[in-house]
Parts: structure tokens; sequence; C-alpha cells
């Protein structure tokens, strides 16, 4: 694997830190800025948002340029709002800085995942992309502590700085490793024209119910370890670093796997994250284990996914990825309201796991059906497929 690809995920990492960040410095933001609690989480929505509506967007609109300019832009436009952040007073700007930076962040990975697979060899867009996420989980691992660690020490704008400088040997390893020349799609047209074959779709629904079942019970873990087993708060940071453990381990499955066995781990995978979730709905003896099992089939599944819709969009490699960006967030952000649904409802903190079991139970679903209709077409590599 090309070593520029490891760097385009220590860029993916530091802007994976601003999103998960957040939630622990929701309480220091909404004190200082004078808002409420609710208003400070909107921060969090916003930012999601931005990522459904700015990865296919935002990805058109460069189609024309050079790959490293792209990148390029997307950075520094994400390092110029982060300061802004870290220096204003108004919640209003803070909050527009983060639709802003969650554009940035959509198109940055959508070209990202573009370059990568471009620069690896064909038969390891899996393992390209594992490398990709593997900076997201990390993020998920170091980020969310890191950041509510300074916001705990010297207050919330600490970590927009912290973000801010560890974006700058990002860039400059843009600038030295990802190549200059050539724009990211000769033909947009083409890539749209790419985009509507039946099994991208699927594959771009899987993902989007699979990731939906994963932030539905990762939003409220920490009520729910709370209200169901007995554990004290102060082990929520190792729970939720124990999470992100296991989706590192997920992702890194993934890329050892999803190259050449992807139906396999996506069906096994598949059927042993819906008895997870089950399991760990009706028992609270299990927990800690289930909390890194779950996070490891969540990332492997999800990651496979992803790998998945980037050899089904060859002919739009962008836009691809950019599809698989807004696809896996929209199940971000519809999962944990499914789930808010739920406890609203009086149904108690267990049925976020409830939801995310059938989630997961829908994807199967789905993805039977779409192999009854291909196989019932005679449709050709349809074991593949």
């Amino acid at each position: 694997m090309p070593f520029a690809v490891y760097l385009l995920g220590l860029a993916v990492f530091a802007q994976g830190t601003s999103e998960f960040m957040l939630a622990g410095l929701v309480p220091g933001i909404a004190q200082d800025l004078n808002v409420s609690i609710p208003a400070a989480g909107l921060l969090t929505s916003a930012f999601a948002v931005g990522m459904v509506v700015g990865a296919p967007l935002t990805a058109a609109l460069s189609l024309r340029w050079s790959r490293r300019s792209t990148l390029l832009a997307f950075l520094i436009v994400f390092l110029v709002v982060h300061v802004v952040g870290a220096l204003t007073t108004s919640y209003e700007v803070l909050l527009g800085t983060r639709v802003v930076a969650a554009l940035a962040n959509a198109g940055f990975l959508a070209v990202a995942m573009a370059t990568a697979v471009a620069m690896a060899p064909s038969d390891a867009k899996g393992r390209a992309t594992s490398v990709l996420l593997g900076g997201v989980t990390i993020a998920c691992v170091a980020g969310m502590p890191g950041g509510a660690a300074l916001g705990e020490v010297w207050g919330w704008r600490s970590a927009f700085w912290a973000v801010s400088v560890a974006l700058i040997p990002a860039i400059v390893a843009v600038v030295v490793s990802v190549p200059g020349g050539g724009a990211c799609a000769p033909s947009p047209l083409g890539e749209l024209r790419a985009l509507r074959r039946p099994r991208l779709l699927v594959l771009l629904a899987l993902g989007a119910l699979v990731n939906g079942a994963t932030f539905c019970t990762f939003t409220y873990l920490a009520p729910l370890l709370i209200g169901t087993t007995g554990l004290d708060s102060a082990w929520m940071p190792a729970m939720l670093a124990l999470f992100g453990l296991g989706s590192f381990a997920g992702v890194t499955i993934s890329g050892r796997v999803a190259d050449v066995r992807p139906v396999r781990l996506l069906v096994v995978g598949g059927v042993l994250l819906l008895g997870g979730w089950v399991a760990f709905a009706v028992t609270t003896g299990l927990a800690i284990v289930l909390v890194f099992v779950q996070g490891t089939l969540s990332f492997a599944v999800g990651s496979t996914l992803i790998s998945q819709v980037l050899y089904a969009a060859d002919g739009a490699p962008t836009l691809g990825g950019a599809f698989a960006t807004a696809a896996f967030n929209v199940g971000a952000t519809v999962g944990p309201w499914l789930g808010g649904v739920a406890i609203g409802a009086g149904l108690g903190f267990r049925s976020p796991l409830w939801v995310s079991a059938l989630l997961v139970g829908a994807a199967l679903v789905t993805a039977a059906l779409a192999y009854l209709v291909r196989l019932g077409s005679g449709g050709a590599g349809v074991t593949r497929s």
C-alpha cells in the first residue's frame, strides 16, 4: 500500500477528531456561549447534516479539479473554520462553522477515497478503504476523550485549536505525497450515469441501515450501560474507548478480507451482528464484551460495504465515494433519531438495541431480496455480487 494512503488516513483522523470531540464539549460550549444544552447539541446535528448534503455536492463541484488541489482546498477550509470557531463568541457563527466544516470534510473524504483507490493496486480497494476508515476509528478512540480532556483543562476552544494544529502536517503530507496532475474525473456525466447501477443502490441502502444500527446504540451507550448494568459513570470513557478499539479491529479485519472474500464477510458478519444486538438487548452480563464485539462487527461489515460501493462504482470513483459517505451519514443521523424516539416512547434505554437489531435485520432482508431478484433475472456474476 503506498505510504501516501496512510498520510490521507492521518488527515481523515484529524477531521474525524473534530466530529467526535463535540460529544465531550457540549456543556462547556453551552455555558460559555450562554445557550441551552440542546442548542449546543445541535452543533453535532449540524455537522451530520452537512456531511449528508456535502458529500455529493462538494464532490460534484470538484470533479474538474486535480485531486491534490481539491484535497488541499478542503483541508485549508477545514482549518480556517476551526480557527474561526475557536475565536468566535457567537453561537450562530459557531453553528455556521460546523456546517462548513462538515461540507469540507465530506468533500475531502469522497476525494480521498477516490485518490487512495487510484494509488492502490486494482484489487486492494478494501485495504485502501480500511486505511482511511482507520483514521476515523482512531479519532473515535483518541479524539473523543482527548477533546473532552482538553475542554476540561483549558476550555472547549483549546480542542478547536488542537484540530487546527493537527491539520498542518496533513496539509504538508498532501502537498508532498499526492500526485498533482489530472482532474478527479474527466466526465462528470459519465460518473452520474455509472451511479444508476442497481447493485450500487442496494449497497448504499445496506450501508445506511448498518451504520444507522451502529450509531443508534453508540449514541445512547452511556445511559444504556449506566441504567441497565449498574456501571458507574466513571467507566464511560473506558467503554467508549473499548467501542473505538473494536471499530479499529473491524476496519483492520475488513482490510484483510474485503478484497478476497467480501460476500462471506458480509453474510457471516451481518448474521453475527444481528445476533449480537439481540444478545445485548436481552442480557447485561456480557455488556462489556459486546461493546467491543459489536464495534468490531459493525465496522468490519460497514467498511466492507464501502469498499464494495467503490468496486461497483469503478466508473464513478469520486461520486461513488461521495454517495457512500452520504449514505453512511444518513444512517448516522437517522439511527440516533430512531433510538431517541424509542426512548421517548417510554420503551427504556434498552430500546435502541432492539432498533439496531431491526435495522440490521432489514439490511439482511434487503440483501436477500436483491440476491433473489438478481438470481431470477439470470444476472452474471451473481455469486460475487
